[in-house]
Order: C-alpha cells, then structure tokens, then sequence
C-alpha cells in the first residue's frame, strides 16, 4: 500500500504498549540525500488554548511503526524513563489549610 503525506495527515497515531492516543501526524522529516522517511512528527499539544504554548513535539521513528492501518497507526515507542518528582513541594494544600 502506497501512502502519500496528505493520506497521513489524516491517521491518529496510538501507541500500543500504552493505548495512548498520540494525536495526528502533522509533519515528516526526511532525508534529503536518501530520499527516505527518517521519521513522522506530532506537534504537541496546545496549553490554554495556545496562550501558553505547546507541549513538546512528539517525534516517531520509522521503526516504530508497527501497522499502518485506514485511519490509524499504531506504533510501539522505546520505553521511557519517567523521573519520579515530589509535586506537593512548595504547594499548600487544602488539607493543611483545614488542620
């Protein structure tokens, strides 16, 4: 099945090992000396309506891609490393408020 930018833009993108729905593919790096696909871009998410930006691009390899389905890729992402952050630092809650 051959498969044109535009027919892309249209496909959700979900990761299989979470169910996560990435969004949808809005742009494609290539290589210019090969003439080959390196990867597909997702553009982040809007914060408030775009008044405070954008979360951070999400950018799948090639060799991700697991199906390319009608209306969806799936792809499986390498696992990422999550950094465990103590969020409550510096907040008061509305417990310590009540004590």
């Amino acid at each position: 099945m051959l498969c044109g930018i535009d027919d892309l833009r249209c496909k959700e993108v979900i990761d299989i090992a979470t169910g996560e729905r990435l969004g949808n593919i809005d742009d494609a790096e290539i290589n210019l000396e090969t003439a080959e696909v390196v990867s597909l871009v997702i553009y982040g998410r809007l914060r408030l309506f775009g008044l405070l930006g954008r979360e951070e691009d999400i950018v799948v390899e090639c060799g991700d891609i697991k199906v390319v389905g009608s209306d969806v890729v799936l792809v499986k992402r390498p696992e990422r490393r999550v950094l465990a952050k103590d969020t409550n630092i510096g907040r008061i809650g509305l417990k310590s408020l009540l004590k």
